[in-house]
């Protein structure tokens, strides 16, 4: 006869509302001091690689582009294409435009380097601290193993916002397409980190397997609102070239905080879905050991 808590099922929790808990979570520690804090270091290395970066490769950038464009009619076929849709008095603005377009996803991939190496351990530590001390470590994850998503998934990024660049011509289909590759670079750098400290490698595999419908959900909401500081900083060039730096500075310092929350938001997720897995497995353990 089967034991009596053997019918006690620890039902799995819905993926909405496993999302919308930790966002709730997310947006409660995101503005504590320690996480504000905590943002600054991946803001400085970014704002001290982008500021060399800017200051020594900027102007050079800009002439080389210049250079291509008139070596091969790129401005006769531009001012054509502008004129067409009526916006023809940007045309003083395609090479600059170009060149924050070429350098904003290295931007956001530096930020995101950044944010899962130096900060998902803290922001993990946090959040297991606050919310599941009782959890179990069992260091499935290494940080040469962080490292290689982070430089692999981020690479792959930079390269495919690269190749969308003609999108731009039709803005909502960039935006949405590029909101498709954060959520797919978040949820597969982000899930690891969250998860390195407590599952074993099997049990990311679930983990992940399982809410890869809810990871990908958060992942293209960050991707969304990431989208915002590069509409900013495109809509300041138009304005003057010589914003460029100080709109760079202040994208890096969005695209840090974006990335901050969307670390706390998958820490928080991956974590009570790690939790409620092994509720899960020890209940169905137990039953089968009562029944025997």
């Amino acid at each position: 006869m089967p034991h009596p808590d053997s019918a006690t099922v620890i039902p799995r929790t819905a993926p909405l509302k496993g999302v919308m808990l930790a966002w709730r979570r997310a947006l409660r520690s995101q503005f504590s001091g320690r996480m504000l804090l905590l943002s600054l270091v991946p803001l400085l290395l970014s704002l001290t690689l982008w500021g060399v970066a800017m200051r020594l490769g900027l102007q050079p950038l800009l002439d080389w582009l210049r250079g291509l464009f008139t070596d091969y009619g790129g401005f006769d076929a531009s001012n054509s294409m502008l004129g067409m849709v009526g916006l023809g008095m940007l045309k003083v603005m395609v090479v600059p435009l170009l060149a924050i377009a070429l350098l904003l996803p290295l931007m956001i991939a530096s930020s995101l380097l950044f944010m899962g190496i130096v900060a998902m351990p803290v922001i993990e530590r946090h959040v297991s601290s606050r919310h599941f001390p009782g959890l179990e470590r069992k260091a499935g994850g290494s940080f040469v193993g962080s490292l290689g998503i982070n430089l692999g998934s981020t690479a792959v990024f930079a390269l495919l916002w690269l190749l969308t660049l003609p999108l731009y011509a039709v803005p909502p289909v960039a935006w949405l397409v590029q909101a498709v590759l954060w959520a797919w670079v978040t949820s597969r750098v982000m899930s690891y980190d969250a998860l390195a400290a407590h599952a074993s490698p099997a049990e990311r595999q679930i983990v992940m397997r399982d809410g890869r419908p809810a990871l990908l959900a958060i992942g293209l909401a960050s991707g969304l609102a990431g989208a915002l500081p590069g509409i900013a900083w495109m809509g300041g060039a138009v304005i003057s070239v010589v914003l460029f730096p100080v709109l760079a500075f202040v994208s890096l310092w969005l695209y840090v905080m974006l990335f901050l929350f969307a670390g706390l938001w998958f820490q928080y997720y991956c974590l009570q879905a790690l939790d409620d897995m092994r509720a899960r497995q020890a209940m169905t353990h137990s039953g089968a050991g009562a029944s025997i």
